[in-house]
């Protein structure tokens, strides 16, 4: 009886879409994004160069006041348009592949739908990108934690102190961890609820997510063409940040202290979603971020998060990165038992 039922749950697993979720996970932690491999994302941000560059060209301002509010509706329109394009171009394009390896053989077709959606997860990235840093910092290499931070993270860090570079770092890992790591994920176990699958809405949350990281500034030249890229990322970032916050508040032991901070420090951040993670995380590390930063030598002031009981330590990061383990680990715990149950 036992050998039956062990045989059928093999069988549901394999048959669900439950999966390519796991495949891709494992794929995640044990490889990451391998070197010189081509990876969804540069295609996206080529795509999205060039139309950049050709709207710029086209639709340069003048200094002419009814010329100026045409040309910036006309840039509004067309950030919309590739908003569009490229968001479900992406998720069509997804479709198309994974649907065409299946009709070949089933096991290319799970091969490729495991590899897409790894792609769309960061959480190897995130860890390497940490590692990057706190390697030569160790080593007492401040020089080189500063040039390898730069990589990172768009702030000034050349005269960066040790505690700075660390806040960078932390901050870099916390704010990534839902738009890098959750947020793919939430969006691809909501598609392997539908007959899409899961790696159409992946991909096409990361591909908001990567317009928003190349269009999505307040300044110039991408104030107007970047517009709709921003709020959509905002959008669809919305939910899946919430539901991080929600889960990192449990998974610290002290839900209520963590709600606390959250609801009371991350409405000062102007972001609507990067805010509640950083502070979600060092609330339940019993550290704070924020504060002063330099971009282009122009001094700026982020919003305090959190109290500051304990100094950011290389290990509260690992602790930060664990608990982004811990996270996704769960939600796909949670996805693959609703698909084993024929939710």
């Amino acid at each position: 009886m036992g050998e039956a039922v062990g045989l059928i749950i093999i069988v549901n697993f394999w048959e669900n879409l439950a999966l390519p979720l796991a495949i891709a996970a494992l794929l995640d932690f044990l490889i990451g994004d391998p070197w010189n491999w081509l990876h969804p994302v540069q295609v996206m941000g080529w795509g999205i160069g060039r139309y950049g560059q050709w709207v710029q060209t086209r639709l340069h301002l003048t200094t002419e006041p009814e010329s100026v509010r045409q040309k910036v509706e006309v840039q509004r329109g067309a950030g919309v348009l590739l908003a569009i394009a490229l968001v479900l171009g992406s998720g069509v394009v997804g479709w198309l592949i994974v649907y065409l390896s299946r009709t070949v053989h089933p096991f290319l077709g799970l091969a490729i739908e495991s590899i897409l959606l790894a792609s769309c997860f960061a959480g190897r990235s995130l860890r390497d990108a940490a590692a990057d840093v706190l390697r030569p910092l160790a080593a007492g290499d401040l020089a080189t934690a500063r040039s390898h931070l730069s990589r990172y993270v768009g702030r000034d860090t050349e005269n960066l102190p040790a505690s700075e570079i660390l806040r960078a770092v932390l901050e870099t890992v916390t704010e990534n961890a839902t738009d890098g790591v959750t947020a793919p994920l939430f969006w691809a176990i909501a598609g392997s609820f539908t007959p899409l699958g899961p790696v159409p809405l992946a991909l096409g949350y990361k591909a908001a997510s990567t317009l928003d990281s190349m269009l999505g500034y307040k300044a110039a030249p991408y104030t107007h063409l970047g517009w709709c890229s921003a709020r959509l990322d905002d959008l669809l970032t919305w939910l899946p940040c919430r539901l991080t916050v929600l889960t990192l508040a449990l998974l610290s032991g002290r839900p209520r202290h963590v709600l606390k901070l959250c609801r009371r420090d991350a409405p000062q951040d102007p972001s609507p979603n990067a805010g509640w993670s950083e502070c979600a995380y060092a609330a339940a590390l019993d550290v704070q971020v924020g504060g002063q930063n330099i971009y282009r030598g122009q001094v700026t002031h982020k919003p305090l998060l959190a109290d500051p009981v304990c100094p950011i330590t290389p290990e509260r990061i690992q602790q930060a990165l664990g608990l982004t383990r811990r996270v996704f680990l769960l939600w796909l715990a949670l996805a693959i038992a609703l698909h084993l149950a024929n939710f």
